[in-house]
């Protein structure tokens, strides 16, 4: 697949954001800072498919990176995607006129954020699966539609999410807290029963198709489906 670089002064997030990553079969590396980073890119960039760059960073700050990725661009640009605490507008604005591809605010959803990876790797080239088949069960990624032997299924946006998470991870046996990060995000603090709740009423909706969504007794679930 993809050589993805993320620049992140906090090792939570590099280690997060690579993990659901290398999930969706990507191979990454890491810079604790800015410095760190362009050193990188200089010596990998024609091997890189993406940069996602924290704006926050010691030794020199994303933008300052993003300038230095851009003033060393010859042909077809380096994706970048920008990853801030920073929500202002202002900031994202002085992202995206700088040459960002795209602009993530934390705190994030890190199935969110791969979703966005897929699409922007899509933009730049990069070859991705947009739809897969478990038996009866279809998953179109690129128009979120999901069918079950041929009829369409309306799920909620959180189903969805879901549903795509299991069918990425498939045959990993996934704690409840794993998935509630995952898909609610990791500065969600509700209860873990919200995870049963929404299986269960992803289950009834898939039918016979329920049953892929499979309980590992005293500790989560598993999507089992090759």
């Amino acid at each position: 697949m993809a050589l993805i670089l993320i620049a992140d002064d906090e090792a939570r997030i590099r280690r997060l954001v690579a993990d659901f990553l290398r999930r969706d079969g990507h191979t990454i590396l890491e810079a604790g800072d800015g410095a760190e980073a362009l050193d990188i890119v200089t010596e990998r960039r024609n091997e890189l498919s993406l940069v996602i760059l924290d704006v926050m960073m010691p030794k020199m700050d994303g933008f300052a990176v993003l300038s230095a990725i851009r003033a060393g661009d010859h042909g077809k640009p380096l994706p970048v995607m920008m990853l801030t605490a920073r929500a202002e507008d202002t900031d994202e604005l002085h992202g995206l006129e700088s040459g960002a591809d795209d602009y993530v605010a934390k705190p994030f959803s890190p199935l969110v954020l791969a979703a966005r990876v897929k699409t922007l790797l899509k933009r730049s080239g990069a070859p991705a699966d947009e739809t897969e088949s478990f038996g009866d069960l279809t998953v179109d990624e690129r128009s979120r539609a999901v069918s079950v032997a041929g009829n369409p299924v309306e799920l909620t946006p959180k189903e969805y999410e879901l549903l795509v998470y299991f069918k990425n991870n498939r045959r990993v046996a996934l704690s409840r807290e794993t998935i509630l990060n995952a898909v609610w995000g990791y500065d969600y603090f509700g209860d873990l029963r919200t995870v049963d709740t929404h299986i269960k009423k992803l289950r009834a909706k898939l039918g016979t198709c329920g049953t892929l969504i499979g309980t590992v007794r005293g500790y989560g679930y598993r999507f089992d489906a090759d």
